[in-house]
C-alpha cells in the first residue's frame, strides 16, 4: 500500500485518501445509488475512466473502505461494498450534499432537490442513520 502522505495533519491525511476528484463520487455511488460493480460505476452520468476508477477501487480496498467479493452466482463479476470505514464517510457525504444545496445552487441551478435532500434538510442526523441502515439492509451488510 503507498502511505505517501503529505504531512501529519488529519484533515490532509484524509483528504490525501477522498481528496481527488473522483473518490467520494464513488462511495457516494455506492451508498446512494446501490453501485456494486464496475460495470454499474463505469455507466453512470459522472462518466469516470475505467483506468480511475480501476484506481480508485483499488485504492479504497487497501485502505479498508470498501471489500471486493464475488457474486454468488457470477464468479467472474467483483461486487465492491462499503465497510465500516467507508460507512464512516455517510456524515461526510451529507455534509457536502447540505453544504452543495446551500452554496453550490445559485451557480448550478439543476441540481436535483428531491424528497432525500428535504429529509437532511429537515433532520440530518437521523437521515444519516437512515441512509447506513438502508445500505445495510440493501447490501445484505455484515462487514467489518
Amino acid at each position: 500500500m503507498n502511505n505517501n502522505f503529505r504531512c501529519n495533519c488529519p484533515i490532509t491525511s484524509a483528504l490525501d485518501i477522498v481528496g481527488d476528484k473522483w473518490t467520494l463520487v464513488i462511495i457516494k455511488q455506492m451508498l446512494l445509488e446501490g453501485k456494486k460493480t464496475f460495470k454499474d460505476f463505469s455507466a453512470s452520468d459522472e462518466a469516470v475512466a475505467s483506468n480511475i476508477l480501476s484506481s480508485r477501487l483499488k485504492m479504497l480496498e487497501e485502505f479498508k473502505m470498501i471489500s471486493k467479493e464475488k457474486l454468488p452466482h457470477n464468479k467472474k463479476t467483483n461486487i465492491y461494498l462499503l465497510t465500516e470505514k467507508g460507512l464512516g464517510l455517510t456524515p461526510t457525504i451529507v455534509e457536502l450534499t447540505l453544504w452543495s444545496d446551500g452554496n453550490i445552487r445559485e451557480y448550478h441551478s439543476s441540481i436535483i432537490s428531491d424528497s432525500r435532500l428535504e429529509m437532511v434538510k429537515n433532520n440530518k442526523e437521523k437521515s444519516i442513520k437512515i441512509i447506513v441502515e438502508s445500505y445495510k439492509q440493501n447490501t445484505g451488510y455484515n462487514k467489518t
